[in-house]
């Protein structure tokens, strides 16, 4: 356990002996139910600090602890020398386990990308954990476009020498989708998407990471999720969109609240995918869906 200006670093042992990371932020002697922060593919436990020590501070009714979780392979948790356990199924095992040993019983969930399909998984196996959720860009429908984009750079990336470099590689693969962006806003994106080990720098993840994206035939549309999703058919759910996103359509989103009575949407303007919980309107309406859900 290592605590730092803006959380705990506590590290969990997997059930194959990875050591696996998450951040802890907020009070634990508490009667406001927690929220379970889950990364996108590519992206760590880190993009959810702002938002963390904002729901920490009481932003949502009260103050309430916030975990946020690196999958195996990606932020502080070790890498895995067999890429193929960059798995679903896998990566659930370790959120499941870790939650269970971190002492969380129920929560309010927030997934990213990846992090939405994690929470669709537990609805069907452990849907007493679920309080309530949020999907961050992401639906029962991946549009082609998107994944195709993500497949086209994620284990791919130039190798940067200085951190200036970070912030150009990240405009040359972003700035599409992210159209309002100052120059700090781009730098503070760079580190959170690389890192200095060993004197270098290198992005947040395996580099093998491109590999479990191989096998998928993006000619033909990808295999549908609603039965998953609609397993959060029994609590508030919020979805979110990036107006510019090329991974989850207007009308996914539409078709989402017309099967889940509880369902409510926000668009993000000037952002695409995924959405990166930075901002203060973003935040402020992830507070208030969580002081709904849970109120003081």
């Amino acid at each position: 356990m290592i605590e730092t200006n803006t959380g705990i670093s506590r590290f969990y042992t997997a059930r194959d002996g990875l050591r696996l990371h998450m951040l802890d932020f907020g009070p634990r002697l508490t009667s406001a139910i927690p929220v379970v922060c889950l990364p996108g593919l590519a992206r760590t436990g880190q993009d959810f600090e702002r938002l963390a020590l904002a729901l920490a501070d009481g932003a949502a009714a009260k103050p309430r602890r916030v975990l946020a979780l690196d999958y195996r392979g990606r932020g502080a948790s070790d890498r895995d020398p067999t890429w193929q356990n960059y798995d679903l199924r896998i990566e659930n095992d370790d959120i499941l386990d870790t939650l269970a040993a971190a002492g969380i019983d129920r929560a309010i969930f927030i997934g990213t990308s990846r992090g939405g399909l994690h929470i669709m998984l537990i609805a069907a196996m452990r849907p007493a954990l679920l309080h309530a959720a949020v999907l961050n860009d992401i639906g029962p429908v991946i549009e082609t476009k998107g994944l195709a984009r993500l497949r086209g750079y994620i284990g791919k990336l130039p190798q940067p020498r200085h951190w200036s470099d970070t912030v150009d590689i990240a405009k040359s693969l972003m700035s599409a989708q992210f159209t309002d962006m100052s120059d700090a806003d781009w730098e503070a994106f760079a580190r959170l998407t690389f890192e200095e080990k060993n004197g270098k720098l290198r992005a947040r993840y395996d580099s093998a990471l491109f590999r479990t994206l191989e096998s998928i035939d993006l000619e033909k549309p990808l295999p549908t999720a609603w039965p998953q999703f609609e397993g959060l058919r029994d609590i508030p759910t919020l979805v979110l969109r990036g107006a510019n996103s090329d991974l989850l359509s207007a009308e996914t989103v539409a078709e989402m609240q017309k099967r889940h009575p509880r369902c409510q949407a926000h668009v993000v303007d000037n952002q695409g995918h995924a959405p990166l919980l930075l901002d203060a309107p973003t935040i402020a309406r992830l507070a208030r869906f969580i002081a709904e859900a849970d109120p003081a």
